[in-house]
């Protein structure tokens, strides 16, 4: 297998990417910020202790938190976006068997196909972990199909096809 592609300097890509990757990464945040905003409210809706024991700043705290932590990935995606709006440079893949080439600008870099632990699919692009970290992202937009079908076939026979 070998697909090679091209990606047009465009200000808005380095956007969409981060976007991808964040929704992936910060994910936590937002289990986390349901789970304390579940407590907090029960907390405040049952009272808990004797008459001169009043715990409703301790279950606000946690609301506030929970609330706090589910907001904390929308910021950090703006923020991400607003660094990187503007950012326009020309950029390639090359995958292979046995690697995926990335190409930006002037720098590169590699990932073994061998590192790679989970390939999913999120809003147009693959994204390929190493671990438990998205790594990177393959784009679906700049592919033919039949890249892109050529590309699902090797997921599948590695066993990493997209969940």
């Amino acid at each position: 297998m070998h697909i090679r592609f091209d990606i047009p300097a465009d200000p808005a890509y380095a956007a969409r990417v981060a976007t991808v990757l964040s929704d992936v990464y910060l994910r936590k945040y937002r289990y986390i910020g349901f789970g304390l905003i579940a407590v907090g409210l029960l907390g405040l809706w049952v009272p808990i202790g004797g008459k001169d024991f009043d715990a409703s700043p301790f279950w606000t705290t946690i609301l506030v938190v929970g609330v706090a932590s589910m907001l904390f990935p929308v910021w950090a995606r703006y923020n991400a976006r607003r660094r990187l709006n503007g950012l326009a440079v020309d950029g390639g893949y090359d995958i292979n068997d046995d690697t995926v080439t990335m190409r930006s600008g002037d720098e590169s870099g590699h990932l073994d196909w061998d590192e790679v632990t989970k390939v999913t699919e999120s809003r147009g692009f693959w994204v390929l972990f190493t671990g438990r970290v998205p790594y990177t992202v393959i784009p679906q937009q700049f592919m033919s199909a039949d890249q892109q079908e050529t590309l699902r076939a090797f997921l599948i026979e590695r066993d990493k096809a997209p969940a």
